[in-house]
């Protein structure tokens, strides 16, 4: 018999790995047991900005940038504030979470630091392979997601694709008290595209061109529309950019969790952690950890009962909608945030909502494509 170098290994040392880590390590049920994270990279760098809804107070507070209490619903013809309560928004810079995180975990004692690439797992023999060495392990945890997941089976597809700068300005340009969740006056194409807006301070926002599309957009198009929104719509002329970020989140159907076995477990967006219909990750993560410890806790696979069948298919739903008809962006959410109150919407998309709640919702949204879809994807 093999005996394994570590009791379990978390290829990846991104969100859904650090947060599968640093829940481990909090609770005495694992104590003593090595695990390796294998990484290639150093996440040194703020790759990324994560933010969420939450009731009250939450976990990670102590390492939230800031948070707001208010948001706007902003298109041609509208322009409306929603008052959030009793939910924050709240925004958590990667860096101070990566860093967090591997402060948690390197003085815990049961936790190793492998700067490795693996490209393949051999359940047979339960070792992982990677370019410096191999590593055996009783089960892992991988968030590498299938190479060609995009191009196989009946599965809808678009992508959150996005680009955003950190901006500071000389005069008070931004009510830090309130944030702007979609913005749709600037326009690309016929498509679903919209402009997000994170205030630090009054002198200091992230502002944030997203696309929900089908096709990927050239890099000109992203400092394109940003510069447009600065320009013509916050009307600044002068500014000065300290930081930028992009990112492409895949919003699919595609079934990930059938890579599911007794030996391993597909965690993040290779799970199919990431919420299709709105690319949303950082909670989704925390409640599928929770659900997963607790199986193993109770000696079930891991990965058992991580998802609902309903509230899959309602996404299914809504993304074979914008796949075939991607024109409709606009229309849909303006009717999903002028015909729902803001808590429904979150508490709809948290998957926390009843039959009669989820109908009302889904009724709000509808148009003939609608129809088409359910019965495809039904």
């Amino acid at each position: 018999m093999i005996t394994p170098d570590y009791y379990y290994v978390i290829v990846g040392g991104g969100l859904a790995g650090l947060q599968l880590a640093l829940r481990i390590q909090s609770d005495i049920f694992f104590k003593g047991k090595k695990i390796a994270i294998i990484e290639p990279s150093k996440k040194t760098n703020n790759d990324r900005t994560w933010c969420f809804w939450e009731e009250g107070v939450g976990q990670w507070d102590h390492l939230i940038a800031t948070q707001w209490n208010k948001t706007k619903f902003i298109t041609s013809e509208l322009d409306q504030e929603l008052d959030l309560a009793p939910y924050s928004y709240k925004m958590l810079k990667s860096l101070d979470f990566y860093q967090y995180a591997k402060d948690m975990l390197d003085n815990s004692g049961d936790f190793f630091f492998i700067k490795d690439k693996v490209s393949k797992i051999d359940q047979v023999t339960r070792t992982a392979i990677g370019e410096k060495a191999n590593y055996t392990a009783t089960h892992f945890f991988d968030s590498r997601p299938p190479a060609d997941f995009e191009k196989i089976g009946n599965s809808s597809m678009i992508y959150q694709h996005f680009k955003g700068l950190y901006i500071q300005t000389e005069n008070e340009h931004f009510d830090p008290e309130s944030f702007t969740m979609m913005d749709y006056r600037v326009k690309y194409n016929k498509s679903t595209c919209f402009t997000y807006v994170l205030p630090v301070s009054s002198k200091e926002a992230l502002v944030e061109f997203t696309f929900f599309t089908p096709f990927l957009a050239d890099k000109s198009v992203y400092d394109e529309k940003i510069r447009e929104y600065i320009t013509s719509v916050l009307k600044i002329e002068k500014y000065k950019i300290t930081e930028s970020e992009t990112g492409i989140i895949p919003m699919t159907d595609y079934p990930f969790h059938k890579a599911n076995t007794p030996y391993l477990t597909k965690i993040g967006t290779a799970g199919g952690w990431v919420k299709a219909s709105s690319g949303y990750s950082f909670k989704n993560t925390e409640k599928k950890i929770d659900q997963l410890i607790e199986n193993i806790k109770c000696g079930l696979r891991p990965s058992k009962n991580l998802f609902s069948t309903k509230f899959q298919r309602y996404d299914a739903i809504f993304l074979d909608v914008l796949e075939k008809r991607n024109d409709l962006g606009e229309s849909l959410f303006t009717k999903l945030y002028t015909k729902n109150k803001i808590q429904d919407i979150f508490k709809f998309l948290d998957e926390e909502t009843n039959l009669s709640e989820e109908l009302k919702i889904m009724l709000s949204l509808y148009h003939p494509q609608f129809l088409k879809s359910f019965f495809k994807k039904i």
